[in-house]
């Protein structure tokens, strides 16, 4: 080899050396964090709903008897607020993690479903003093139970059987066609005057193609 061409080899691998040492960082140098990806807005998987039905009148202890909803605070009101789970193709009912049978189900997505109730009324057979619970419901393949609760505000998934209120039979139907969304109604029964019965009606709901229901009724 020429010495012309061993020169040039000499400085070739030198510039390579200078290259590689240019990209390391210098001594006791932090290295630089790779950045992250920018965040990506997602929409989560289930949804909130509510359906309340409306009392044009509600009942003064103080004066032992029902009044008109515009002399006191507007109409009092029954309200179910839940999270809504949606199918997605899936047959949810009995399905492990979703609605398993023999297990107490949050029957809603997320935060626990409340039921607020501004007089008192009854459900199925049971009487339930105004204020506000939880709702779950325990299926079997013998049948439906709905479970109210007197804890309130916790995550669906925390379920304390200690504080079961009552637990109420439910009415079951199969359905021709699935619902997509886990939906919840309350149905008022249509009573006009000269009729003396209190307000009542239908609490249902259902998902897939199991529906579920018992009566409600204002007072005892």
């Amino acid at each position: 080899m020429s010495i012309t061409r061993i020169f040039a080899a000499l400085a070739g691998t030198a510039l390579l050396a200078g290259r590689v040492e240019a990209q390391q960082p210098p001594a006791g140098a932090q290295p630089t964090a790779a950045q992250p990806a920018p965040r990506i807005p997602r929409a989560t998987a289930s949804t909130r709903a509510s359906v309340q039905v409306l009392i044009d009148s509600r009942f003064d202890a103080k004066e032992g008897g029902w009044f008109g909803a515009l002399n006191l605070a507007g109409p009092a009101r029954i309200a179910i607020d839940y999270g809504q789970p949606h199918l997605r193709g899936r047959n949810v009912i009995g399905m492990p993690g979703v609605v398993p049978w023999d297990s107490v189900w949050r029957t809603g997505a997320n935060m626990s479903t409340q039921l607020s109730t501004e007089v008192d009324m009854t459900i199925g057979n049971t009487f339930v003093p105004r204020g506000v619970y939880t709702l779950f419901s325990l299926p079997t393949r013998s049948g439906w139970k709905l479970v109210i609760s007197k804890e309130v505000l916790q995550w669906g998934t925390d379920y304390d059987p200690s504080k079961d209120f009552a637990r109420i039979d439910l009415r079951q139907r199969t359905l021709p066609e699935p619902i997509e969304s886990l939906t919840f109604w309350l149905i008022p029964a249509i009573e006009n005057p000269p009729s003396t019965t209190f307000p009542h009606g239908v609490l249902k709901f259902a998902w897939g193609t199991t529906e579920l229901s018992t009566d409600w009724k204002v007072g005892r």
